[in-house]
């Protein structure tokens, strides 16, 4: 059976598609999404996986969706509800705790706490991030030139791109120092003390990475969290209503008001190339559905490598595609409690709010490392870096009466153990984890109904995540703009025409932002004029 007549059809339902063919369905184009699992979303999904509990399974809280995306395509209208939530809680061994004050000030009187000196220099830090910020907050819908090419089109678009960042001036090392320098080194600039370096670094590692504070290239980390402006119309960050899958079925909902269609159940087995242009792709059923334009939101490795094939591709791009980084060490244990967690060291009366929703383990640099250490060398972390949520504080829809959801994200682990197979690791890990959490709330496991552990190998294989890594792939200087995820090929185009790329395997990466979808929508309906 063949179907034709679309200008598009994606591969894959994530929430990159989805933004993808919003836009071109709001720009007249006939787009159909085919998403592999019974639900859409991709990493942004809310799975039932106890009977009256909504998992966001793999993303948990939105903090990077852009809010052009949100107005554009209107999805609070279209049931998008985001809850804003206290400020995140670190306890640390010795009893005290740290609150993460959204208000500069009131973060710097915290930091200074526990170093006068170091809060002394804090918003002089906040003042050169966000003297930064801007040029980030630009780039990132930006569509990365061919710097390798010498074709005039891309000269010229060499050019424009140099030309709007001339402002950039002196700050250009400061850019050159975030994308080098250690997360842990490029904060020596300012501080002093450990804890505090650790608070600040801790999404070096603990952010979906696969790295540490002290790994070259993780500076870049610190500077992501001010890719969003988060006091636009579009409302600021926090839990989403139903679970991260709201962010999903918002878009979708959007996109279907003009037009866009979705399938689930559909699993593409080929990308179809005749002439060295995609024409359609066939589904594992032997279903046929051709198109003016294949977009792929799968990730890179997934679309060239088994959905059309090594031997189909040019040689230096096959061997580019072959070598991009996609390993991950980050897990996520989901708990079904009857209870929240106790924190000996938080204190409603001295916080100033009633319960730490967001609570962050990890408050030394040598935690930090040393649990990276451990997954480097074939292990599970002994002692895991964990951000800790109760989004049922929140959102009583996400579990049922009486009962709360907690959901762990965490480093580190290898994907390929080296001492047992997964089936005993993941067993381990939660022992580790539940030891990790109960040294700060006691009494923690007695209270676990249900449980869930993913480690890399089931985000592969249940996401389809290459290496189980959530952003696709490592967001470090060599696998970002211009080379993600080939050099040549950063345009979300291909080497094949009319094949395009929309997901996090492209610039700007990872995360759930809405820009990799968007800024291939405008690529592609360009060329489809």
């Amino acid at each position: 059976m063949s179907h034709s007549g679309y200008d598009a059809v994606i591969v894959g339902g994530g929430h990159n598609a989805l933004v993808c063919g919003a836009y071109m369905a709001r720009a007249g184009k006939r787009v159909l999404v085919l998403e592999r699992r019974t639900m859409i979303g991709g990493a942004a999904v809310s799975e039932e996986v106890w009977p009256g509990y909504k998992v966001s399974i793999a993303s948990f809280v939105m903090a990077l969706l852009q809010p052009k995306v949100i107005l554009d395509l209107e999805l609070k209208k279209y049931g998008l509800e985001v809850l804003p939530a206290p400020p995140l809680f670190m306890p640390l061994p010795d009893g005290r705790s740290v609150t993460f004050w959204p208000d500069q000030e009131k973060m710097r009187d915290e930091i200074a706490r526990i170093s006068p000196a170091d809060g002394s220099v804090y918003l002089d830090y906040r003042k050169h991030m966000e003297g930064l910020a801007p040029y980030l907050q630009r780039l990132i819908w930006e569509t990365p030139p061919n710097v390798g090419s010498r074709r005039p089109k891309d000269l010229l678009a060499l050019l424009k791109l140099a030309v709007r960042y001339w402002d950039i001036g002196p700050k250009f090392y400061d850019f050159y120092d975030v994308l080098t320098q250690s997360a842990y080194d490029f904060l020596g600039r300012w501080f002093e003390n450990d804890t505090v370096k650790a608070m600040l670094s801790y999404y070096a590692g603990g952010g979906g990475g696969n790295g540490s504070p002290k790994t070259p290239t993780t500076a870049y980390a610190l500077l992501r969290p001010y890719v969003r402006d988060h006091g636009t119309a579009a409302g600021g960050a926090g839990f989403v209503r139903g679970g991260m899958g709201g962010i999903s079925d918002a878009i979708a909902a959007s996109g279907r008001a003009y037009g866009l269609e979705i399938r689930t159940d559909a699993e593409v087995h080929r990308i179809i190339l005749e002439n060295e242009q995609a024409t359609g792709v066939e589904l594992a059923s032997g279903e046929r559905i051709m198109a003016s334009a294949v977009i792929a939101n799968a990730d890179a490795k997934t679309t060239f490598l088994k959905l059309i094939g090594k031997d189909a591709l040019p040689i230096d791009f096959a061997a580019a595609i072959q070598s991009f980084r996609t390993t991950s060490s980050v897990f996520k244990v989901n708990l079904a409690v009857s209870e929240l967690p106790r924190y000996t060291a938080f204190d409603p009366k001295t916080a100033g709010f009633d319960y730490p929703v967001q609570v962050r383990i990890g408050s030394s640099i040598d935690y930090l490392e040393r649990a990276f250490d451990d997954s480097k060398y074939g292990g599970i972390a002994r002692n895991p870096l964990m951000t800790v949520m109760a989004p049922s504080v929140l959102d009583s829809t996400v579990a049922p009466p009486g009962m709360h959801l907690l959901s762990i994200f965490g480093g580190h682990v290898a994907y390929d153990l080296k001492d047992m197979d997964w089936e005993t690791g993941r067993e381990v890990l939660y022992d580790r984890v539940m030891d990790t959490l109960e040294t700060y709330a006691p009494g923690m496991r007695q209270r676990v109904v249900h449980r869930q552990i993913l480690a890399p190998p089931d985000f592969e294989r249940i996401l389809s995540l290459p290496g189980g890594h959530v952003h696709h792939g490592d967001i470090t200087v060599d696998q970002i703009f211009f080379r993600r995820p080939a050099p040549g090929y950063a345009d979300y185009r291909t080497p094949f025409k009319n094949l395009y790329l929309a997901s996090a395997s492209v610039h700007p990466g990872g995360g759930v932002t809405g820009v990799p979808g968007h800024n291939a929508a405008k690529v592609i309906l360009g060329d489809l004029k």
